[in-house]
């Protein structure tokens, strides 16, 4: 069976699926998936290089706020 995001078992009632993949230099954008809903990813075109951190009410799941930080830059 599929899972939420793909992830390999399914969760307990009353919580949500996530699944942070990590990006491969410039060939492999990362991506956030939370509940079977893809946040962030190359496509979306809102991944950056350095930190990508996606804000969401941990009550109903709703994004709220998408952002990447660039550590290399300062």
């Amino acid at each position: 069976p599929q899972h939420k995001c793909a992830i390999q078992k399914s969760c307990p009632q009353n919580s949500f699926a996530f699944r942070i993949t990590s990006g491969a230099a410039n060939v492999v954008g990362p991506s956030i998936c939370f509940n079977d809903m893809i946040l962030m990813s190359s496509v979306k075109n809102n991944v950056g290089r350095g930190l990508n951190i996606a804000l969401v009410n941990g009550t109903n799941g709703q994004l709220l706020k998408t952002n990447t930080f660039d550590m290399y830059s300062g």
